[in-house]
């Protein structure tokens, strides 16, 4: 019987001291904190878009009553035209279903806001994400314009890629041409899936900043890693509007 409770400790310990496989993605703060971030994309009617945007503009303040709006912005490029973008933050997943009872009960808000913005819309898509860990929601300086790039990643989740992808995006940060404003990793929506906002002055800064890091050793060094685990990438160009809170 001793023989057998030394065996126990010893495979015990063994096991606490074993190197854990995890990733930066999927560990830390995030596990302990249910604030996540909902991305609405809706493409609207050819020719309603200015009608569609003074509308929001002039009732949004019916629904940033009931959730909190990160950003709302126009889509100048990537894509298809006449298309708007917006984040909204909520504290966890009961918090939304309270908002969402909210705004079923209010009635200047149907009237105003969602009913005639239906109208103009051809299709909504939504997601469900949370920042990574090791990323926290940072504001610009000043006002300019967002980049959302979208990548598509390997199925394996970031224990497969997560470490990699970090050391990417990390590399690009350290050059200082273009300022992150947060890594979010898809909840609901298609998964292994990962979106980086970034902010510059303008569309030309960041395209100065792009022929830059295309000649920085240690950021084609680490993109080189990233893309092993790439399926596809995309981007839009995002003009925020007067009511975006990130600008």
């Amino acid at each position: 019987m001793l023989a057998l409770g030394k065996s126990l400790t010893k495979a015990l310990a063994a096991r606490t001291l074993a190197p854990q496989v995890c990733s930066s993605f999927a560990t830390g703060p995030r596990q302990y904190d249910g604030t996540f971030y909902e991305f609405r994309t809706y493409c609207i009617k050819p020719s309603k878009m200015n009608e569609f945007l003074e509308n929001v503009k002039k009732n949004i303040h019916l629904q940033t009553a009931h959730s909190e709006l990160v950003g709302f912005w126009s889509v100048e490029f990537g894509g298809r035209i006449d298309k708007v973008f917006h984040i909204w933050k909520y504290d966890n997943f009961a918090h939304q279903s309270e908002v969402r009872k909210a705004l079923a009960n209010d009635k200047e808000w149907r009237e105003q806001l969602l009913t005639p913005i239906l109208g103009l819309t051809d299709k909504q898509e939504s997601e469900i994400t949370y920042l990574v860990p090791w990323c926290k929601l940072e504001k610009p300086p000043k006002e300019g314009v967002c980049e959302l790039v979208t990548f598509q990643m390997k199925p394996g989740g970031p224990a497969l890629w997560g470490d990699a992808f970090k050391r990417a995006v990390n590399a690009h940060v350290d050059l200082g041409y273009s300022k992150l404003v947060g890594v979010f990793h898809t909840e609901y929506g298609a998964l292994n899936r990962v979106h980086v906002l970034w902010w510059n002055e303008s569309a030309d800064s960041r395209a100065a900043g792009r022929h830059q890091s295309h000649e920085d050793p240690r950021v084609v060094a680490a993109v080189r890693e990233s893309v092993n685990y790439l399926v596809s990438q995309q981007n839009m160009l995002l003009i925020p509007t007067s009511y975006s809170p990130l600008k």
